[in-house]
């Protein structure tokens, strides 16, 4: 087991906020360079690889379905461990009103058998689905994929046999507050769940602005004739469809089954959560 000390959440609690202003410093003239390039190589390539699956009750295209709970159900019943971590840190920076700090994000794999249980609690099959679809029903937005930074935060051993699952809140979500900052090959890192796009039905829209001014990546904006989709900022999070107050804002997927096999497949490249043999 890897232990850490029992003031680590507190510590993570006060330094986590760091995470984003590093974020913001890639930015700043000269400086920006040197953090950029130290921090590169755990935010890029197979250690930092994640996909947004939207919440939205149905995500419709070809064949509707609740693709959340049906790509994390398959996953958490791979697993060969499971484990809830106790703190949010996001959250627990944020002192989050909105949404419970603890029993947040999900891990899954053999690799967190060996975290310390002030840490993280163990989950079983059954237990672990509860507390998805708990976080699913908050609004939650899953965030899954290989995080190997989450490898240093909680004792993971670096073996490639973890797979972190977040469930962001837009308000606190340190990718959420950080994405527009990261450098282009960073951001090339949060992958778009394949073929989901953002329909906007513009004769419906008020143009009050909040999508844009809710979407974490700059991919809306206001034209003259309504709202306007970037499809190439887009990283398919779905939260302006969720936060639209005239509910014109659909989001849809070409094929869901081509979606599933795409996000499962890059998974399986990434991480390997099964039992070891």
């Amino acid at each position: 087991m890897n232990k850490r000390p029992t003031w680590w959440f507190s510590f993570l609690r006060i330094t986590w906020p760091i995470t984003t202003l590093s974020a913001r410093m890639t930015r700043w003239p000269v400086i920006g360079r040197i953090v950029a390039s130290l921090a590169r190589p755990l935010v890029t390539g197979k250690n930092f690889h994640v996909t947004h699956i939207p919440v939205n009750l149905n995500v419709k295209g070809a064949g509707s379905t609740h693709i959340p709970e049906r790509v994390l159900e398959e996953l958490i019943r791979r697993s060969a461990h499971r484990i809830t971590i106790n703190r949010c840190h996001c959250r627990d920076s944020e002192h989050c009103k909105h949404y419970p700090i603890e029993d947040a994000c999900l891990h899954l794999g053999e690799g967190t058998s060996h975290l310390d249980p002030h840490i993280a609690t163990p989950r079983s099959v059954e237990g672990a689905i509860a507390h998805m679809r708990k976080m699913i029903g908050l609004g939650l937005i899953p965030m899954i994929g290989r995080v190997r930074l989450d490898d240093f935060f909680y004792g993971t051993p670096n073996t490639g046999r973890s797979l972190t699952i977040c469930f962001c809140c837009p308000c606190c979500c340190t990718i959420f507050k950080s994405t527009r900052y990261f450098p282009d090959d960073v951001k090339d890192s949060l992958v778009r769940l394949k073929g989901l796009r953002a329909s906007i039905n513009n004769e419906g829209c008020t143009r009050c602005g909040i999508c844009v001014d809710e979407c974490f990546t700059r991919a809306l904006s206001l034209g003259d004739n309504g709202v306007v989709w970037d499809e190439s900022l887009c990283k398919g999070c779905g939260h302006c469809a969720t936060v639209c107050p005239e509910k014109v804002i659909a989001i849809t997927v070409d094929n869901v089954e081509e979606a599933i096999q795409d996000i499962m497949g890059r998974i399986n490249e990434r991480v390997n959560i099964g039992a070891e043999k």
